[in-house]
């Protein structure tokens, strides 16, 4: 069995309410989507904002 632990930390804003289901087994399984923004300025000097979602399964 492999030991390693990966930890990703999203900071940003939920799009909608969670999708939340129950399994066969009794556990619950939610889907929801996060957008990060990224604010920066381009090579002219513009102040450019870039918005990525992420569908997250938890």
């Amino acid at each position: 069995m492999n030991a390693m632990k990966n930890r990703v930390q999203l900071i940003g804003n939920v799009g909608q309410n969670p999708e939340i289901r129950t399994l066969e087994n009794g556990k619950k399984l939610a889907h929801l989507s996060i957008a990060t923004n990224e604010i920066y300025k381009n090579d002219k000097g513009e102040k450019v904002e870039q918005t990525e979602w992420h569908r997250v399964t938890a």
